[in-house]
């Protein structure tokens, strides 16, 4: 599964993110605006295309100084995030391990990084999806019971080796209202989407720490911004999350002194999988809805440059769903009402959870975890 070019139409066709990364690229890309200028300014021709049409002459150099004011904003951002530090991978050593790597995004993931030669370990509760190569080794984990994943990574160390790369990527959501919400409900979604992260860093942060080399992705979801009802639970969790991504970062370069290791988090929209089926698609251009393949796509590429990030699809949510929390309540608030519809029809796919109980503590036959 090759990575398709990033000047290719998105997978999804035509959509606003389509606008904003050709402006980008070209309009707002000092490469482009910067030689137009100096041949404004510094041939005769130029000179008399730019004294002929003055308008264009200024539109050409504030849109050069808003495209170098974004290039030294991001100058900045890479830098701090990777601590002002360069490190490479050896793609022939490293060791990827991926949670809920069975299906969904997580295989997608999987499978792009096998077909470079990478080893990927891939932990889920239920087996592979797909025809596996060589250098992907399968361990059953139930990620929501935290002895397990004790037992499961001392096994991933013992039989494969240390991993470098860790990708938190499992996911489980119910979709009930908030007075429906059961006791199982709630552990099985913080367990899962937030404390199994802890669990299963601990066992392999050490290792990573002390060569001070590798990289923690955190896949999160646009919900960490954003809290629908119907699925509050689930939002809370990934808010949690995001927040562990934050707080990790800063402590890998200020009390572990590993400044090297990177630190990556991933906030996308709904995607097409099974975890978020009858979920609302949107309006089809402004907010709509992600091929798998297209978050996987971005969470390879950032894997592979070996830097920090922050990655949020669709790009426009970073202006609209990102800095949500710092615009008016009343814009607030009507957002999040707004967004009632979208857990209207869900009726996410059922796996069961081995460690998953009734209320009366006794063990459920199958269940609704959501994957």
């Amino acid at each position: 599964m090759p990575l398709r070019s990033e000047w290719s139409l998105p997978r999804e066709g035509f959509v606003f993110d389509t606008i904003i990364r050709f402006l980008k690229r070209t309009a707002f890309n000092p490469a482009l605006t910067l030689p137009l200028l100096l041949l404004a300014r510094y041939t005769s021709k130029g000179r008399d295309i730019a004294a002929a049409r003055p308008k264009a002459l200024k539109w050409l150099k504030t849109l050069l100084a808003l495209g170098l004011y974004n290039e030294a904003l991001n100058f900045m951002s890479r830098g701090a995030v990777n601590n002002w530090t360069n490190d490479t991978y050896d793609w022939s050593k490293e060791i990827v391990l991926v949670t809920g790597g069975s299906d969904g995004i997580g295989a997608s993931v999987v499978k792009m990084l096998a077909e470079r030669g990478i080893k990927v370990v891939v932990l889920d509760v239920q087996p592979l999806k797909y025809a596996a190569p060589p250098q992907v080794y399968y361990f059953e984990c139930d990620l929501s019971n935290p002895a397990q994943i004790k037992s499961v990574a001392a096994d991933v160390i013992s039989f494969v080796g240390h991993p470098t790369i860790i990708i938190n990527n499992a996911g489980f959501a119910r979709g009930k209202a908030f007075m429906d919400i059961s006791q199982d409900d709630l552990r099985l979604t913080f367990q899962i989407n937030t404390l199994s992260h802890y669990h299963l860093l601990q066992q392999f942060l050490p290792e990573i720490v002390k060569r001070n080399h590798g990289m923690v992705v955190t896949v999160a979801s646009s919900a960490a911004y954003v809290t629908a009802p119907r699925i509050t639970d689930y939002c809370a969790s990934k808010a949690a999350a995001l927040a562990t991504h934050e707080g990790l970062q800063a402590e890998l370069a200020t009390i572990y002194k590993a400044p090297k290791v990177r630190c990556v988090a991933v906030c996308q929209g709904y995607t097409k999988t099974a975890l978020f089926e009858g979920f609302d698609q949107g309006d089809g251009f402004l907010n709509y809805a992600l091929e798998q393949d297209t978050v996987a796509e971005a969470i390879v590429r950032a894997i592979l440059k070996g830097r920090s990030d922050t990655i949020i699809l669709p790009h426009v949510n970073w202006w609209i769903v990102a800095p949500l929390r710092g615009t008016s309540l009343w814009w607030q608030t009507g957002l999040r009402k707004r967004t009632v519809k979208l857990m209207e029809k869900f009726h996410g796919r059922q796996v069961e959870q081995p460690s998953e109980t009734k209320e009366d503590g006794e063990k459920v036959e199958s269940s609704g975890v959501l994957v």
